[in-house]
């Protein structure tokens, strides 16, 4: 079901599957992996998605990056928006309901939170964790004052639809009943 405009290119060695778009001018190098098999993936114009980078898209969380965006080798992009002319470094990691605004610059290893939101111009820098609405910058050191907003944000409800306390076998059991492949499904 993916629709690959004729300019664009996908490394051989590349996965592409389920519901992706990706625009003109776009390149998706080595072992890039473009998962749209549970929700939407749309990937702009003149966009790199570099190589080992993992985006995914959800059925409540499309993924959608829009035109001139850097997605950087071993990035991981889940059910994000990623606006206009931004930079994601090498393993930036990013989660459902999140925003990332017009030029923004999330640099290596750096974090975006569930349903945070970064405001147009925003440089995470190297390590660091943004999170909230709007996104607030935390070192790495500042993990209790994290917490403090990080909590709010509902990361097991967002990413696996259940209450924060809920056990790993449940949550486990039922990521491997999302991920069985489509005609074992229930």
């Amino acid at each position: 079901m993916a629709h690959i405009d004729p300019t664009a290119w996908v490394a051989p060695s590349a996965v592409v599957s389920g519901d992706v778009t990706i625009g003109a001018g776009s390149r998706v190098l080595h072992g890039a992996v473009l998962n749209g098999d549970s929700g939407p993936v749309e990937i702009g114009s003149d966009v790199l998605v570099m190589e080992n980078a993992v985006l995914r898209g959800r059925a409540d969380h499309p993924l959608r990056i829009g035109d001139a965006v850097l997605v950087g080798p071993h990035a991981h992009l889940n059910g994000t928006t990623v606006e206009d002319e931004a930079f994601l470094a090498t393993g930036v990691s990013t989660f459902a309901g999140a925003r990332v605004g017009t030029r923004c610059e999330l640099r290596i290893n750096s974090v975006l939170h569930v349903n945070s939101v970064l405001p147009p111009g925003t440089v995470v820098p190297i390590g660091w964790i943004a999170a909230g609405d709007p996104a607030e910058l935390f070192s790495p050191d500042r993990h209790d004052e994290l917490w403090a907003v990080q909590e709010g944000l509902d990361f097991p409800r967002t990413m696996y639809g259940v209450p924060r306390g809920t056990s790993m076998r449940e949550i486990m059991r039922r990521q491997s009943e999302r991920y069985a492949p489509p005609n074992d499904r229930l």
